[in-house]
């Protein structure tokens, strides 16, 4: 059996432009691509928390180190510069896979710089 996990998270990243009339994707920092793991060309989820859209389209090579998220085609409806978006990618695993599975979480500040990396998500309090 397989099982669909969250491969890879970006939290909380911060759209930097929206470009309608590019031909699609999701144009991301390669610093923020590799830490997260997420191949270019991936499929990808966000969910993007200031408007509650959530869309899938697949990540871009943005230049590393140039902090830009740019929202792009069609899904430049669904963000505008400032949003505060999760960018999610998954991955399908055989239950033998699951015992030592860890996704890669990564938390960038404002200007989309890593500010930490984890592999799980902290129990919340009841």
């Amino acid at each position: 059996m397989q099982v669909n996990m969250l491969k890879a998270k970006i939290h909380r990243a911060t759209v930097t432009r929206v470009e309608l009339d590019y031909e699609g994707s999701c144009a991301i920092d390669e610093a923020l691509l590799e830490a997260a793991g997420i191949l270019e060309y991936e499929q990808i989820h966000i969910y993007n928390i200031n408007n509650g859209e959530r869309f899938v389209t697949y990540a871009i090579r943005a230049t590393r180190d140039s902090g830009v998220i740019s929202v792009n085609g069609a899904a430049a409806h669904k963000a505008s510069p400032g949003d505060l978006i999760i960018i999610a990618a998954y991955a399908s695993l055989d239950e033998a896979a699951l015992a030592s599975y860890s996704p890669s979480l990564v938390y960038p500040d404002g200007d989309n710089r890593i500010v930490r990396t984890a592999g799980h998500i902290p129990a919340q309090a009841a």
